[in-house]
């Protein structure tokens, strides 16, 4: 038919054969129509390897948008882990499209495993800007589970890429959930936890799960820890602590991508985080995480050691060496904090680090504490923390995480030193950053 009168013309007079040519070609045609009817030509097509095209197709992308330089430092490329972990190989146009536009955002285009469905959400005491959500309902949304507790300085500084997490893909069907799950007695206080939600700009639903629940069914141990889920409710990857932020957006983007979303916001977030939700100074922190109460106390340095559960006067020794602290005043240690019995008592402690932290509340609520805060004896000056001023001077007047040092020069050895004005208050732990 495609070659036209005149080849079959000349056929016919040479061959003697246009007759048979023609209905050869008809007998084809009718073969050709029933195995599209049929469906056999996408069976036979769906044998048939792509691998070879691959470099042509790629070529022909690579000349529309040319290969970006490979990433390099936090925006490398997600590495897979585990047995069944595999690398997808395009294997279609559109596969090659989507692995280039990958590149050129500085992702992989890697396989995430499958770690699990993800448990139920049942069991929170109190759901916070949000109707009690269930994974159920949630099929078809991206899900980032964050476990956290608003005294904790990782869950703090960690809090700006969630929050920014949220908002940037709330629209592209990500669903952020915080579990918030009390490391602290004052803590599991819901009217604390709504202060602290407000408080923290935090507009995306909290699970108040006092009872821990959630924490169990997660088989969670760690503050924070993020867990990602995908639209058929698996997990797909999870990471604990601080840290790993630009490779955590990538895995919302897969996983976005792999539910549909073929449109999302260029760039990965850029956060500016102030106060105790900045970054720490990772290579200056030398001092680790000190509990106040006597079930977890380390280098408590006053004569005599903790007196459990009674009032007691202790002393602060005049030289302390490098992580050793020391209570001065009269003072009652119990499990979780020690409480200052009468005004004018301190704590000491000689740190290495950039911030300097501690977690502090007063017994009596609505009656704040005055404080005063020295560096090597002297008014920290510009190396205060946002809740004291210049001269050291400050006000417990909440439960809470209080930033009390954040050195604007060189990091050393110093001695730090709070002294409470009004009995009441009620100490926890330091941390640093």
């Amino acid at each position: 038919l495609l070659a036209g009168g005149r080849l079959f013309k000349a056929m016919k007079q040479s061959l003697g054969a246009g007759e048979w040519i023609r209905r050869g070609i008809g007998a084809a045609l009718l073969c050709g129509v029933a195995a599209i009817a049929l469906g056999l030509d996408t069976g036979v097509l769906a044998q048939l390897s792509l691998a070879g095209t691959s470099s042509v197709e790629q070529a022909l992308i690579d000349r529309v948008r040319p290969r970006e330089a490979a990433p390099s430092g936090d925006e490398a490329p997600l590495a897979t882990t585990g047995p069944d972990s595999t690398v997808m190989m395009a294997g279609s146009n559109a596969m090659m499209a989507a692995n280039a536009a990958m590149r050129a955002e500085g992702a992989a285009a890697t396989a995430l495993p499958a770690e699990g469905p993800a448990p139920s959400l049942d069991g929170a005491v109190q759901w916070l800007n949000s109707p009690p959500l269930s994974m159920e309902a949630l099929r078809g949304k991206v899900v980032l589970i964050d476990f956290w507790t608003y005294s904790c300085i990782n869950c703090l500084r960690a809090l700006p890429y969630v929050r920014a997490w949220a908002e940037k893909y709330k629209d592209e069907g990500l669903v952020v959930i915080g579990v918030h799950a009390p490391e602290f007695a004052f803590e599991k206080k819901l009217d604390n936890v709504r202060k602290a939600v407000k408080d923290l700009k935090l507009d995306y639903p909290v699970a108040v799960d006092n009872d821990y629940a959630i924490w169990r069914a997660f088989k969670n141990e760690y503050w924070p820890a993020h867990y990602f889920i995908d639209a058929r409710g698996r997990i797909r990857h999870h990471h604990f602590g601080e840290g790993a932020y630009d490779e955590s957006e990538q895995v919302i983007r897969q996983l976005l991508a792999e539910a549909g979303r073929g449109t999302m916001p260029g760039g990965l977030v850029q956060v500016e985080a102030q106060g105790a939700q900045a970054a720490a100074d990772s290579a200056n922190v030398r001092s680790p995480e000190t509990y106040i109460g006597y079930e977890r106390a380390e280098n408590f340095v006053s004569p005599g050691g903790p007196v459990r559960g009674k009032a007691h006067a202790y002393t602060a020794p005049s030289r302390l060496e490098a992580n050793q602290w020391a209570l001065g005043g009269n003072w009652t240690v119990g499990g979780q904090s020690a409480v200052l019995d009468k005004a004018r008592g301190r704590i000491a402690y000689r740190f290495h680090a950039r911030d300097l932290h501690l977690v502090l509340g007063s017994t009596a609520p609505g009656h704040p504490v005055r404080i005063k805060v020295t560096i090597d004896g002297k008014p920290p000056g510009e190396d205060h923390g946002i809740d004291i001023d210049a001269q050291g001077k400050g006000v417990v007047d909440g439960q809470r995480l209080y930033q009390l040092v954040r050195q604007r020069g060189a990091v050393a050895d110093r001695r730090f030193e709070i002294e409470f004005l009004d009995p009441g208050v009620e100490a926890f732990a330091f941390t640093f950053g």
